[in-house]
């Protein structure tokens, strides 16, 4: 028995996630922070920045078979949270999941986790010693060391992105040791309730789409197509990549890779 399993199963990206994967293994897992009943998927509630409830996840994901596929979509936005809770999802929940679902990854194993264009804004500005601050978001005073340097949402949301597209990475080559492949995506406007928000309160997103090669929004599908090839076979060869989906820059800023 093979199983897949969604982060942010509830809505947004992650639902668009659920629909576009059912049927690639014989169990789907479907994860949120509260309850989901999604037809065709297995509901676990599970806190991303919590070691313990992740624990609970893998024991039930061990239950049901091997780990065919993660895709991790989970996350809050600029205006959802603080700086801290946006590190703290956004990283450092991360980097919690890739390492407790490491020893389940096999032969044929993949996952996706999402970043975000933003990640690409902030790059001019990313220092040697913010690089090294994102690269060990375990570390037991990573939270108050990362808000004491940026206490800005917005920013922390940029930064923590920039730490899960290194922290992929990283975990390429770890799981690539067991047969298990690791890539992330980082998608600009996307046409979600969370995206929708931001467009809402952020004046600079208006910025952002005008600059976006389409000059338009993208949509959850197109972005859940990309996700579904990085985790198919069909992408068997592609690992510790970074796919930039229609991300727009804010004039005079230099995407770096």
């Amino acid at each position: 028995m093979t199983v897949t399993v969604v982060t942010g199963a509830a809505s947004g990206m992650g639902r668009s996630c659920v629909d576009a994967l059912q049927g690639v293994s014989d169990h789907l897992v479907a994860v949120d922070l509260r309850p989901t009943e999604i037809d065709g998927a297995i509901g676990v509630v599970c806190d991303v920045t919590d070691r313990d409830s992740i624990a609970g996840l893998v024991a039930r994901v061990q239950e049901l078979g091997e780990l065919r596929a993660l895709a991790h979509a989970a996350g809050v936005s600029p205006t959802m949270a603080d700086a801290c809770r946006v590190f703290d999802v956004d990283l450092v929940g991360t980097q919690l999941l890739l390492d407790a679902f490491e020893p389940l990854a096999v032969p044929g194993s993949a996952a996706v986790c999402w970043a975000s264009s933003a990640a690409y804004q902030i790059a001019p500005f990313a220092t040697p010693e913010l690089d090294a601050l994102v690269d060990d978001p375990l570390a037991p005073d990573f939270l108050d060391r990362a808000t004491r340097e940026i206490d800005n949402s917005g920013l922390a949301y940029s930064l923590a992105k920039r730490g899960v597209i290194r922290a992929v990475a990283r975990a390429a080559v770890t799981w690539g040791r067991r047969g298990g492949r690791v890539n992330s995506i980082s998608p600009g406007l996307i046409d979600t309730p969370m995206g929708r928000q931001e467009f809402e309160q952020q004046p600079i997103m208006q910025t952002m789409l005008d600059n976006t090669p389409l000059r338009r929004e993208g949509r959850p599908d197109e972005v859940t197509a990309v996700a579904q090839f990085l985790l198919s076979d069909a992408a068997s060869f592609v690992n510790g990549v970074d796919v930039l989906v229609d991300g727009g820059m804010i004039p005079g800023m230099a995407a770096s890779t």
